[in-house]
């Protein structure tokens, strides 16, 4: 305890215990702003679909960032949102398709951005229509036929059920298979399905292995606008003629889809710094998905099922932050938690420092004090004989304190009233010699 009493007035000693503090509240606020990860995983599709290809592009774009992204092939969106659900998972993002997940199941889930319209398309059998001039337009045409629905897990499929339920269409009237989109290609060029389902970008690989089909066309939802008031989620496409294929002249005549918007979902506790890379970089590789949408739509925060992530709003609608516009990804993070880190630190230390002074003066009065009660109780025993050999060594004592006590400048004054004070008690006691 004296050793820390008297280190308290040690100014060597009080300058390392502020950096002590420092260095501790920076370890604490360095540990409350964590750096963003520099692995991450992400649940996409079917390697044939889009959500994969998006994910490589992706992936190759992070990677000149420093940031390894790895791809977990899955069913599709519900299986997705089950792994990103899964803490154990390992899952960070996933690629979902709008209009399908229940929010409220998924409080801890936030969207990142709508990515692209991923429109429905019904590839149907000219022949097995052949009663309605070889043209599918309604839904309720596809009554009595072989049709396959998506597979279980898949965003087709939950879409594929919106639909025919609200088309008052029951499973009874189908003959429903819910194949993976391989198989139902395969089924449909050897006549054994009538129509498909599938839900994909017009970019998505899987579509071209349906160009080279006979008598294979794409229907037109001539009721698009009544589905789009049943099902908010869905927005109504134009697709021009040939657009899927030019070269195949797909669809062969201009048609109108149904299509919601496949969205990056990710975890509500995600890195604001991990945010802003992965809008960044969507924003190079979308600009090569033009077939549907418009230059600049995407990303977007429109239309989205699960709450936009605050961050990810700031962005869009302003851009990268100044760090992140005229920094490398990693200087501006490190920049950016220094400066979440010293600015805290300064509001605390700051009105600290405006203490210091007071401080450092109560600390001079409550030596003064102590002295001066010293003082006090010697002169009360100076007439004392018996106390006459102790009188005289506590005011040695005493004195030798005074003489090593080290004071500012502005405080001199008390000082040298002290050391006269002690000389006005020596004085006293030896007048009673």
């Amino acid at each position: 305890m004296n050793f820390l009493r008297k280190q308290l007035y040690n100014p060597i000693a009080i300058g390392v215990a502020i950096i002590l503090l420092i260095a501790a509240l920076f370890g604490v606020l360095w540990v409350l702003v964590p750096p963003p990860p520099k692995t991450i995983e992400m649940a996409t599709g079917f390697p044939t679909g889009l959500y994969y290809h998006f994910g490589e592009r992706l992936k190759s774009a992070l990677a000149k960032e420093g940031v390894t992204l790895d791809l977990k092939t899955t069913g599709g969106t519900i299986d997705n949102l089950a792994l990103l659900d899964d803490p154990s998972s390992g899952v960070d993002f996933a690629m979902v398709q709008g209009g399908v997940a229940d929010v409220a199941k998924y409080p801890n889930l936030v969207s990142i951005a709508g990515m692209f319209y991923e429109p429905i398309w019904i590839w149907y059998r000219e022949p097995a229509f052949k009663s309605d001039g070889g043209r599918l337009s309604v839904l309720s045409q596809l009554k009595g036929k072989r049709v396959s629905i998506g597979n279980v897990g898949s965003g087709t499929l939950a879409l594929s059920n919106a639909l025919l339920q609200v088309s008052g269409i029951s499973d009874e009237e189908l003959h429903v298979e819910k194949l993976k989109p391989d198989e139902a290609l395969a089924k449909l060029k050897n006549g054994e399905l009538d129509a498909v389902f599938i839900v994909a970008a017009a970019e998505a690989p899987i579509l071209e292995k349906f160009y080279t089909i006979p008598g294979v066309r794409l229907m037109s939802f001539e009721q698009a606008d009544a589905y789009t008031r049943n099902l908010l989620y869905l927005s109504k496409v134009n697709i021009p003629r040939g657009v899927v294929s030019i070269a195949n002249d797909l669809p062969r005549q201009d048609i109108v889809v149904l299509a919601p918007t496949a969205t990056l979902v990710g975890h509500a506790d995600i890195s604001p710094a991990l945010v802003t890379l992965l809008l960044g970089d969507t924003y190079d590789i979308l600009k090569s998905y033009s077939r549907l949408q418009k230059p600049g739509e995407f990303p977007s925060g429109v239309g989205l099922d699960f709450p936009l992530h605050a961050d990810a709003d700031i962005y869009l609608k302003d851009g990268p932050s100044f760090l992140h516009r005229y920094l490398p990804f990693w200087t501006a993070v490190w920049v950016g938690r220094f400066v979440k880190i010293v600015i805290p630190l300064l509001v605390i230390l700051i009105p600290l420092f405006t203490y210091i002074p007071a401080a450092k003066n109560l600390i001079l009065r409550l030596k003064l004090s102590q002295v001066y009660e010293e003082l006090k109780i010697l002169e009360k025993n100076a007439s004392n004989l018996d106390l006459r050999e102790k009188n005289f060594k506590d005011l040695a004592a005493i004195e030798k304190r005074v003489a090593h006590m080290k004071v500012a400048r502005l405080d001199a004054k008390e000082l040298y009233d002290l050391k006269a004070h002690v000389g006005d008690t020596r004085q006293r006691l030896n007048l009673m010699e």
